[in-house]
């Protein structure tokens, strides 16, 4: 199902058949540094992320991470939507791209997709971001998107200590 798209992208619920994208996705230096290693490189380990942490959240929490799609061609090119993390009170925005496609504005566009079915179809309030210390690029995506830096905290549960952004929807045309 579409859940969000403009003219260059759309925002997608994942399904079974995206195992192969998942697997080269997560595998990019940029996840493994960023995001870390999650132990996806075979079908069955791609199939059962797919279900426990996308199908299943969309399920639970009516969103989750949809896969990132160019509409001219329909290839899945990375991943953006809202996360439900027991560590956190509010749900986070999330997102990851192929390198391949880094820097073309892809990340950006999706992440204003996301945050305007948050605010509308969802009627979400406020939206929160975690990211890494050293992830420079995702900081400036997210305070050009209008997130503010809230505070360093842990949030990863194994002592990394993450920055940790927030955004109002009150104060934003989203």
């Amino acid at each position: 199902m579409i859940i969000a798209k403009n003219d260059r992208i759309y925002l997608r619920e994942a399904v079974p058949t995206d195992t192969a994208f998942c697997i080269a996705l997560m595998n990019t230096p940029g996840w493994l540094e960023y995001i870390g290693d999650r132990n996806i490189a075979t079908q069955a380990r791609a199939l059962g992320y797919i279900q426990k942490s996308l199908i299943d959240c969309y399920k639970a929490n009516g969103f989750g991470l949809y896969i990132l799609c160019l509409v001219e061609s329909n290839d899945p090119i990375g991943i953006c939507g809202i996360v439900k993390r027991d560590t956190l009170d509010i749900p986070d925005l999330g997102f990851a791209i192929l390198p391949k496609y880094e820097g073309k504005e892809y990340v950006y566009e999706a992440s204003v997709l996301t945050l305007n079915h948050a605010k509308n179809q969802l009627k979400m309030d406020q939206m929160l971001a975690i990211t890494n210390h050293n992830n420079v690029r995702s900081q400036k995506l997210l305070e050009r998107l209008g997130f503010t830096i809230v505070l360093d905290s842990d949030y990863d549960g194994e002592g990394e200590v993450l920055v940790k952004y927030s955004l109002d929807f009150s104060m934003t045309s989203y």
